[in-house]
């Protein structure tokens, strides 16, 4: 039985290229499965449902080593566990010295394995220097003031009145976040950068009135 096997890093990435070369391959869409998740990792609901299907004699087919995964250790040893306990084969498509159904004599096999860990360093490698990239990447787009995550929503109109009511216990905290329709830990957040900027971000919703009493009570250095 031949298998097909396709991974991308992420779901906003296409594997139609890696699947058409499967097909290439003579291999059935039904025996072709395909992950979107980081290379790091073996621990992927498609790559464990093939291999709960392999058999001896069977063949995996992937189109580059790194589409088997990124981690050094881990590609060794997935690739010992298919050729060496399951006794089926690989191919690599891109790559013909690593078909495990050829050159299975003593020298065959020492150039596959020494082919095998040399492009296994790679693919680590190369996981490793696009991790450095993107963080030099979002270093300097943090110099030049850009902004990453959310962008801040702005305050409600009647969010200083409704505050100042809080802040007067006229009406709870709760009910001042429903009042300016936020979120209530929205809306602590932002009461309390006006009312009790010293107050740690750690002190729940339900205790900042605790919190600001014993504050008060304390006795005030000299």
């Amino acid at each position: 039985m031949n298998y097909g096997y396709a991974r991308v890093s992420s779901t906003d990435q296409n594997e139609e290229r890696q699947v058409i070369a499967l097909l290439g391959q003579g291999i059935d869409r039904d025996s072709i499965y395909v992950d979107k998740i980081s290379g790091a990792t073996f621990e992927r609901p498609s790559y464990k449902r093939m291999m709960r299907k392999v058999r001896k004699g069977d063949v995996i087919f992937i189109l580059s080593i790194d589409r088997l995964g990124r981690n050094y250790e881990e590609i060794i040893e997935q690739w010992q566990l298919i050729t060496k306990k399951k006794k089926a084969d690989i191919v690599v498509i891109d790559m013909p010295l690593l078909d495990t159904r050829q050159g299975k004599d003593l020298v065959g096999t020492f150039i596959s394995d020494l082919v095998l860990q040399l492009l296994s360093f790679v693919a680590e490698n190369e996981r490793n220097n696009i991790r450095e990239r993107q963080a030099e990447g979002i270093a300097v787009a943090k110099a030049r003031g850009v902004k990453f995550g959310r962008p801040t929503r702005p305050l409600p109109d009647n969010f200083n009145e409704v505050a100042e009511r809080v802040h007067n216990k006229e009406i709870s905290m709760r009910a001042g976040a429903r009042i300016c329709d936020m979120p209530a830990t929205s809306f602590a957040t932002q009461y309390k950068k006006i009312h009790w900027p010293d107050c740690p971000k750690s002190v729940p919703l339900d205790h900042l009135y605790a919190y600001n009493f014993i504050r008060s009570e304390m006795p005030k250095t000299i």
